[in-house]
C-alpha cells in the first residue's frame, strides 16, 4: 500500500471509531469530581479507610507483642492515674470511649490524644447495638465522633468497638466510615474487680503473642486495673513482648 492509501485508510478508521456522547462527558466529569471530593474530605478528617469489615483481635505487627485497650472511658479519676502508668513505661494504648463521658470530660480526650494513644468509638451511650438498623448505627457514631473532634480538634478516630461485642450491622457501618471494627482476643474480666493479684495473674496468663487485651478505664472503680497495667508491663517486657497497636486491614 502506497503512503497516500494508507494515510487515507488511517483517516477512514479514525473518523468510523465511534465517539463517546457529549451528555456522557458531561455526567461524567462532576461525578468524577464528587468522588474527588469525597476523597478529599475524608483524607482531611483524617481518618483511616478499613477495607471491610473484618473484626480484629490481633495486633499489627504479630509475633511477640501485645496491644492494651481500654473502654468506657474517660474517667476523671482513673483515667490519668492510667495515662501517668502509661507514660511511665512508655507505652501506647488503645481507649475506645464512650460518648456521653466524653462530652463530661473532654480535657481527658485531648489529653489521650496529645499523648499518642489511639481513639477508638465505643457508642455515645454504651447500647446494645445489636438489633439496629444501620441508619441508627451511623447516626450514633457520627454523634460520637463529632463530640470527640470537639474535644481533641484533628484526632484520627481509628477504630470502633460495639458495646457488649454485641456487633450486629455495626461493623459494616464503621468500616464504611473509616473506623476498623475492634474486638479482642483476652478479656481480663475486670468488669467486675476481683482483686489486683487476681487481674495481674489474668493477665500474664492470658496474653498470647499478638494479643488484643480488652481493660476497662471507665464504668466505675478502676482501680485495680491501673494498678495491674503498671504491674504486668514490666513483666510482659521481661518476657519478650513489645506493645503494639491493634491492625488496621
Amino acid at each position: 500500500m502506497t503512503t497516500s492509501a494508507t494515510a487515507k485508510a488511517t483517516a477512514r478508521t479514525a473518523v468510523s471509531r465511534p465517539r463517546r456522547p457529549r451528555r456522557l462527558r458531561r455526567l461524567a466529569a462532576p461525578l468524577l469530581l464528587a468522588a474527588g471530593l469525597c476523597m478529599s474530605s475524608l483524607t482531611a478528617a483524617g481518618t483511616v479507610q478499613a477495607a471491610d469489615g473484618t473484626v480484629v483481635t490481633s495486633t499489627q505487627s504479630g509475633g511477640r507483642t501485645v496491644s492494651f485497650t481500654f473502654d468506657d472511658g474517660p474517667h476523671p479519676t482513673h483515667t490519668p492515674r492510667l495515662l501517668e502508668v502509661l507514660r511511665k513505661h512508655n507505652v501506647k494504648a488503645t481507649f475506645c470511649l464512650w460518648g456521653d463521658h466524653v462530652r463530661q470530660y473532654p480535657y481527658l480526650v485531648s489529653r489521650i490524644a496529645a499523648d499518642g494513644h489511639r481513639l477508638c468509638n465505643h457508642s455515645m451511650a454504651h447500647q446494645d447495638m445489636g438489633g439496629w438498623s444501620q441508619q441508627q448505627i451511623r447516626q450514633n457514631l457520627e454523634q460520637v465522633n463529632n463530640v470527640i473532634r470537639q474535644a481533641a480538634p484533628g484526632a484520627q478516630i481509628t477504630y470502633f468497638r460495639a458495646p457488649y461485642g454485641s456487633w450486629g450491622q455495626s461493623p459494616q457501618v464503621a468500616a464504611s466510615m473509616g473506623m476498623q471494627p475492634l474486638g479482642w482476643r483476652t478479656d481480663i474480666g475486670d468488669w467486675q474487680p476481683p482483686g489486683t493479684n487476681e487481674l495481674v495473674r489474668r493477665i500474664m496468663q492470658g496474653v498470647t503473642p499478638g494479643a488484643v487485651v480488652l481493660m476497662h478505664d471507665g464504668g466505675g472503680d478502676r482501680s485495680q486495673t491501673v494498678s495491674a497495667v503498671d504491674q504486668t508491663i514490666p513483666q510482659l517486657k521481661a518476657q519478650g513482648y513489645t506493645f503494639d497497636q491493634p491492625a488496621v486491614r
